[in-house]
């Protein structure tokens, strides 16, 4: 763990406000060295997935040219949310750092505790409509999957 890291996510997450932006930097670092940073993005690209993490996520999968980021931590300004916590998991980071805790998001009006919430909420008593269709087809895709010879496990 590194404080300059996180000082850099900070920083990030402060200046990206001036930008139009967010309260949200973070940054991915490997063995010592800062392999992508990011802020978030959402309003200035009308993107909901333009989180801090996300944007870092990606970058820095670039830069290793892969979807896992082993042997990587990501340092984060906030504690991230649902969506950007299962990306810190599908990305196969080693560590996550965070400095402000949900608790400080949702007191500056980021507050993500109805998200919580919903996911352990079964589908059909959610806030959102969510129904099952189609269910007799819906294992051809996996059987597709299972039987290309040439897929990529993750």
């Amino acid at each position: 763990m590194s404080a300059r890291f996180m000082r850099e996510a900070l920083r990030l997450a402060e200046e990206n406000v001036q930008a139009g932006g967010g309260p949200f930097g973070a940054v991915v670092a490997r063995n010592g060295d800062l392999l992508a940073r990011g802020a978030n993005r959402v309003a200035p690209e009308n993107d909901p997935t333009a989180h801090a993490e996300i944007v870092t996520i990606r970058r820095a999968c670039r830069v290793v040219d892969d979807f896992s980021l082993e042997g990587c931590a990501l340092y984060a300004s906030c504690e991230p949310c649902p969506m950007c916590l299962g990306a810190v998991y599908w990305a196969r980071l080693d560590a996550l750092y965070y400095a402000a805790t949900q608790e400080d998001a949702a007191r500056a009006g980021f507050d993500d505790a109805f998200i919580y919430d919903e996911l352990v909420t079964p589908p059909a008593e959610r806030q959102l409509r969510t129904e099952r269709m189609l269910a007799g087809a819906c294992q051809r895709p996996f059987e597709a999957w299972q039987a290309h010879e040439e897929r990529v496990e993750y």
